[in-house]
């Protein structure tokens, strides 16, 4: 999981810049941050996962509920603004159930 949350790490940090610099001048102000949400969330959870994979007890369930939140709420709003599909934005709420599930299971202690 070190080396997912790396590479997830890795590919926020890109999305952010990717944003910042080649979609500023193509997108609408309110796409961008959208475009900036998605890439902060990505972030931070992909810190969660390499805290994660760095604890002493497995938490395999929290780290599928981070990955799989990144992937449905970061994913469907960068392709939302991407490929300018507002509809997209309907499964968004998915992956923030995901991170908010991912939270609650490591309050918990799993």
């Amino acid at each position: 999981m070190r080396r997912i949350a790396a590479l997830l790490g890795a590919t926020a940090v890109a999305a952010g810049a990717f944003g910042a610099h080649a979609l500023e001048s193509r997108v609408t102000p309110e796409r961008l941050e959208t475009w900036h949400t998605a890439s902060s969330y990505h972030l931070v959870h992909a810190v969660a996962l390499l805290a994660l994979s760095l604890a002493p007890v497995p938490r395999r369930l929290t780290s599928l509920l981070f990955l799989c939140g990144i992937l449905i709420f970061s994913g469907s709003l960068y392709m939302l603004v991407l490929l300018d599909l507002p509809i997209l934005g309907a499964i968004t709420p998915l992956g923030g159930i995901c991170f908010i599930a991912g939270w609650l299971n490591l309050a918990r202690g799993r």
